[in-house]
């Protein structure tokens, strides 16, 4: 179990490479990368994370725990930004291990779930009409319950 927040870019497949490497027992392996998104209906310049980073290793490193009981993984890692970060920017990566498929797509979905929703940070867009704090959204919260 791994979570590292941090400012600095990160590339995802070396991530993904070094992750793997002690993978013995695994059966699957499931890796997903958020990345900063503007929309041409919605364009975004930047998008800054707000985090308290230390409350938010703890918090997330709680959730890798569940998930890892929960879901029987032999490992697992989040990798999150915080800061300023360009559109196209890996934002977060969740990497799971597990002897089964769906094991290692229902662990990483979990993951995903939290960060979405309980995650400690907070974000906030920059865009052509000026900057606006990103609010939670509906399906986000649906997704996570569906794990309660």
């Amino acid at each position: 179990m791994s979570v590292r927040l941090q400012e600095a870019p990160f590339d995802p497949g070396a991530e993904t490479n070094a992750f793997l490497e002690a993978s013995a027992g695994a059966g699957a392996a499931v890796t997903f990368t958020g990345l900063v998104r503007s929309r041409p209906d919605d364009p975004v310049s930047t998008l800054t994370l707000e985090s308290y980073p230390e409350l938010a290793e703890a918090q997330i490193g709680k959730a890798i725990a569940e998930a890892v009981a929960r879901f029987g993984l032999i490992k697992a890692s989040v990798i999150h930004r915080y800061g300023r970060l360009a559109v196209g920017e890996p934002i977060v990566q969740v990497m799971t291990l597990a002897p089964h498929r769906q094991a290692a797509f229902d662990g990483a979905s979990f993951l995903m779930d939290y960060l979405k929703t309980d995650a400690p940070f907070w974000k906030k867009e920059a865009t052509p009409e000026g900057d606006r704090w990103v609010e939670a959204k509906a399906e986000d919260d649906k997704a996570r319950d569906r794990w309660r």
